[in-house]
């Protein structure tokens, strides 16, 4: 039986709290210098964004936020795993920021409200890739987004993220011997999956200090689906025409960081722009 949460909307910080923390990024985003393709298609007026989590989760995403925060001024309300929440301080870090428990019941307060919306429907999985596994969505059959999108004739922006999956080499995985099944023993007790061994700078787990790269795509109309929210059918495809446009937008991104002439380092400091 699932368990049923109570609709909980932290309040979004200010925007004096938000400058502040978007300030406190300063010094990485002059090593990290994201390049952000597309903000046009983010609207005002309430949108909800799906895209693909890199691994680990947290070290790409503040940074594609604080850029859209910088240049628009919109804060985005990302949707969290039950999981985090039972973890405390960090739970309560999580709502300082905004995030919101990703329930149904909150995700239609959220829409009612116009409210931009960030979801992974990868979740923690998609976070906790193995070998073999950059770039990809790791979504199995999650519908749940789109139904939720058709319900409320919600626009949806696809957006892809490249960077992080190229700053870390993943050594031990799931798929290990003796480590993967103590990894299936603790997912099976926590529900959580296990996070995979990485390396970064030489054999430390310290990232690489690689450029970030950030699409988002065309709105994609959800009203074309007539509100058939309960058609499993129509969700579904929604979902994979948005599958498809974050595959796009990776591919896009990744020629661009093929292609751009200040990828590295010393490079992009040296040519380094406020």
């Amino acid at each position: 039986m699932t368990k049923k949460y109570p609709v909980e909307i932290p309040d979004l910080p200010s925007e004096a709290s938000i400058d502040r923390l978007v300030s406190l990024l300063g010094p990485f985003l002059r090593i990290c210098q994201p390049r952000l393709y597309g903000l046009g298609n983010l609207s005002a007026d309430g949108s909800l964004l799906v895209g693909n989590h890199t691994i680990y989760g947290f070290l790409d995403l503040p940074f594609m936020m604080a850029e859209i925060w910088k240049r628009r001024r919109l804060a985005i309300r990302g949707l969290g795993e039950h999981a985090h929440y039972a973890v405390p301080l960090w739970r309560d870090l999580l709502a300082m920021g905004g995030m919101v428990r990703g329930t149904r019941d909150n995700v239609r307060a959220l829409m009612r409200d116009r409210q931009t919306i960030l979801v992974f429907p990868g979740g923690s999985r998609e976070v906790n890739k193995r070998r073999g596994q950059q770039y990809q969505l790791l979504w199995r059959e999650r519908i749940g987004f789109a139904r939720l999108a058709i319900e409320h004739d919600y626009p949806i922006v696809p957006f892809a993220a490249v960077g992080v999956d190229d700053m870390l080499d993943v050594i031990v995985d799931q798929d290990t011997p003796i480590y993967g099944q103590l990894a299936r023993a603790y997912e099976k007790v926590t529900g959580f999956p296990t996070p995979p061994v990485v390396r970064g700078i030489g054999l430390t787990p310290i990232p690489r200090l690689d450029r970030l790269y950030f699409w988002l795509g065309e709105p994609i109309d959800s009203g074309h689906f007539g509100r058939r929210f309960d058609d499993a059918a129509a969700a579904r495809a929604l979902r994979d025409e948005v599958r498809q446009a974050i595959l796009n937008g990776i591919q896009f991104l990744r020629d661009e960081r093929d292609q751009d002439p200040n990828r590295g380092l010393t490079s992009r400091l040296l040519h380094h722009v406020e």
